[in-house]
């Protein structure tokens, strides 16, 4: 088992992985699965400025991924962003998610990051668990904001800090390329 830097290569295998959960569940609030080509264009939209990983399984297969989008647009946002983390139905309750939160939230750290950020789609107590494990601590709750699956859907949100903040204004993040 290994975790790399997503390529375009994976996109197949990224939405095999998430198309069901769009389609099943509620964990996502997309309501139809996004093509393999639109998969391949947000690896490219993130990767020059934050990482996209992927978790590969014994055999070299994707196994599940993990990403860091900007947390706001306004530039004072620009020192916290968003996780996220997906899996492949038979690697759950495995290791997998951890093991990709423990490799890409030290790269945050190391490109000039503040704070990580996790929407959770509730409830869903397995993810509620991997982020509180890692530190995620809550802030609190969206009630009934989204609508999915025949029924109104809570979010909760939790935060990371990944870094003390600066007492001056610090750097801006650097992108992953440098």
């Amino acid at each position: 088992m290994s975790i790399r830097v997503a390529t375009a290569d994976d996109a197949a295998s990224i939405q095999a992985i998430y198309a069901p959960i769009v389609e099943h569940t509620f964990i996502s609030f997309e309501m139809q699965p996004p093509s393999i080509e639109e998969m391949r264009r947000r690896i490219a939209t993130t990767l020059p400025a934050l990482p996209w990983l992927v978790h590969l399984d014994n055999s070299g297969q994707v196994a599940g991924y993990a990403y860091a989008g900007r947390h706001g647009e306004r530039q004072a946002y620009q020192w916290s962003v968003n996780v996220s983390v997906y899996l492949r139905d038979d690697t759950r309750g495995k290791g997998v998610g951890r093991r990709l939160y423990e490799a890409l939230l030290p790269m945050l750290t190391t490109l000039g990051y503040y704070q990580a950020f996790a929407g959770i789609a509730l409830p869903n107590p397995a993810s509620v668990a991997l982020h509180e494990s890692l530190g995620f601590v809550p802030l609190g709750i969206y009630r009934n904001v989204g609508h999915k699956l025949g029924a109104w859907r809570d979010v909760g949100y939790w935060q990371l800090e990944l870094r003390s903040p600066a007492m001056h204004t610090p750097d801006p993040p650097s992108p992953l390329g440098r």
